[in-house]
């Protein structure tokens, strides 16, 4: 499949599975999952057309791993991002000591100064890696890399999740536990 059609797929499976599944006319199911053959169904019906194959291009090619399929293929999910109320049933982990956060030039003050929040989201995200953090970050401007000091928010007695796809989820992020990195 083209990238060009995997990216409007991505797009479309991100904007329904994570948002407005109701626009489809699908319920999400505990977890965020939703049936494979709903899914498609209400897309042919919705006029966009997804095959079976191009879903499952989808979710194994897709550069951000967005989503996954159940063991058996049956049923799909977006892995986080979700702006309605949806309980993912992630169980808490251990952090890595240091997870990082990438944003943009123009929000670092009032991070600085109050934290990261969720905004809309269920989760704030963060990643293993500056590379991944940089890459957030540069797509709405220029990118500022933020460590986390995850261990200490630990032993603070704050939760972590991590998604399917690897990305760890907080609730919010106090500035006290944040660092600026140099680039």
């Amino acid at each position: 499949m083209q990238g060009k059609k995997l990216t409007k797929i991505s797009r479309f499976l991100s904007y329904h599975l994570r948002h407005s599944p109701e626009k489809l006319g699908l319920e999400l199911e505990a977890g965020g999952w939703v049936s494979v053959i709903s899914l498609l169904k209400a897309t042919q019906k919705n006029k966009f057309m997804i095959t079976l194959t191009e879903l499952e291009e989808v979710v194994k090619n897709n550069d951000k791993k967005r989503f996954s399929f159940n063991e058996t293929k049956t049923k799909i999910r977006a892995n986080q991002g979700h702006s309605i109320p949806i309980d993912l049933q992630l169980n808490p982990l251990v952090p890595p000591p240091i997870l990082y956060h990438g944003t943009y030039h123009k929000v670092i003050k009032k991070i600085v100064k109050k934290g990261i929040k969720k905004m809309s989201r269920h989760h704030v995200h963060l990643s293993e890696t500056k590379e991944t953090a940089l890459q957030v970050g540069s797509r709405r401007g220029k990118a500022i890399v933020l460590s986390i000091n995850a261990q200490q928010m630990y032993e603070d007695r704050i939760t972590f999740y991590c998604s399917d796809n690897g990305v760890w989820l907080v609730d919010f992020i106090d500035p006290k536990y944040l660092k600026i990195e140099k680039r």
